[in-house]
């Protein structure tokens, strides 16, 4: 009995254990081993390898499966004046949100100066035409892209079938109307079994962590320790400038509200949602804030829990940043402008299946390095690349989501001005 209890004690410290702190003594411990033992602890790669192979296992499934939940949960009959509005502010901020991304990774230009970079690497991928990559969003067979994981095909195709289901939810057919309530049931059923099985990935991330770290740090050395220091710093002055560019000037220039006032309340969900990293657990903070600004609550109880799934600022720069980060560091060189587009499309659709949860952006990550050519595959450099940015994707996260749900408020206030339907008294 004693046995049982002492074995049990000493796998459950792992669990109960803080994951972002775990994830961080990974990285560390991943620098230190690659640094002292170099290629002597190459034999760890495997280890690494599995995580990258499990993150690759549910990219599809919850790609798929987050989409069509997110665009049919939105009712046809809310896609009117407020609906309409709101969508547009979440996908044009996204879309400047990853401009800034790409100019902060093109400014601070961060790059691990891996080993077998540039010219080799570079030689392996071209970049489409961006006429063949728009084409190529509509799909031919939608089980083809998904089994090819052709990403922008399969985003496309997804939030058709979510649209198709929302319109059969309020169809006056009663059986249109139940076989609509089965399909959105399961794939939110899908969905939520997604996110636990990527609750569960994300236990073993500081072993996965570790081993490709030290991989890295074994094959190229020191050199590599600055660049991370130099993506933190590019993330969070992008998400600074967004905030003050971007939702100070919606809410003082185009909204004509008093922004000390605004940021004054948007304080707690910003506060609230750097600790939690979550967007949803935030949700009821941001409600309040909402109503302490005067927003109606028919328009925010509609606008804020769209914007926890499908407006991700923080994330879309957040993604500029690292994809520069990834390509400079294997490619040897930064993307073409016909490669940009394709971030900023692939990254703004992208954020409409973002789950706001904990850790959601580094999935999304992936998808956005598929669509320019760099895939993370188990064993590359790009994996390696990969794997650093995961080991401070935490402190990022915090960030990022922050970012999130300021965004969230803003523009939920600025179409409430806009319609005018918010109650200016509260502004005094």
């Amino acid at each position: 009995m004693d046995g049982k209890s002492s074995a049990k004690k000493w796998y459950s410290w792992y669990f109960d254990f803080n994951l972002l702190y775990r994830i961080l003594i990974g990285l560390v411990l991943g620098i230190i081993l690659g640094l002292i033992f170099k290629e002597k602890i190459l034999w760890i790669q495997p280890l690494g390898d599995l995580f990258v192979r499990l993150l690759k296992m549910i990219m599809m499934p919850i790609i798929v499966s987050t989409l069509i939940v997110g665009a049919s949960s939105v009712s046809p009959a809310n896609l009117g004046k407020v609906g309409i509005r709101v969508i547009v502010f979440y996908l044009v901020t996204s879309a400047v949100a990853v401009i800034i991304g790409l100019v902060m990774g093109g400014l601070f230009r961060p790059s691990a100066e891996l080993a077998n970079v540039a010219d080799a690497a570079a030689r392996d991928v071209t970049a489409p035409k961006l006429s063949a990559t728009l084409l190529a969003i509509v799909p031919t067979s939608i089980m083809q892209a998904i089994v090819n994981e052709t990403v922008l095909a399969v985003i496309f195709a997804a939030l058709l079938v979510g649209i198709a289901i929302s319109y059969l939810r309020i169809s006056g057919d009663e059986r249109k109307q139940k076989i609509a309530s089965v399909l959105y049931n399961f794939f939110d059923g899908i969905a939520e079994v997604m996110m636990l099985i990527i609750k569960g990935i994300m236990q073993y991330a500081p072993i996965g962590v570790l081993s490709l770290v030290a991989v890295v740090f074994a094959t190229n050395g020191p050199k590599v320790v600055g660049s991370l220091g130099i993506v933190t710093a590019a993330c969070f002055i992008g998400y600074a400038l967004h905030v003050i560019i971007v939702y100070g000037g919606l809410v003082k220039f185009y909204a004509r509200l008093p922004i000390k006032r605004y940021f004054r309340d948007a304080k707690d969900p910003f506060i609230t949602a750097f600790v939690t990293r979550s967007s949803n657990g935030t949700l009821p903070v941001t409600m309040e804030a909402a109503e302490n600004l005067g927003v109606p609550k028919d328009i925010y109880s509609f606008s804020l829990p769209l914007g926890a799934t499908i407006n991700m600022d923080g994330t879309a720069i957040y993604q500029g940043v690292c994809a520069t980060f990834i390509a400079l560091s294997v490619w040897g060189h930064g993307f073409s402008l016909p490669q940009m587009g394709i971030i900023v499309v692939t990254a703004t659709l992208a954020s409409i299946g973002t789950a706001g949860v904990p850790g959601a952006g580094a999935i999304m990550l992936l998808l956005v390095l598929d669509s320019v050519g760099l895939p993370v595959t188990a064993g590359s450099i790009v994996a390696g690349a990969y794997a650093m940015i995961l080991g401070i994707d935490a402190l990022l996260d915090m960030g990022r989501t922050a970012l999130n749900v300021t965004g969230d408020l803003a523009c939920t206030t600025v179409v409430a001005k806009k319609m005018k339907e918010l109650d200016l008294n509260k502004w005094d």
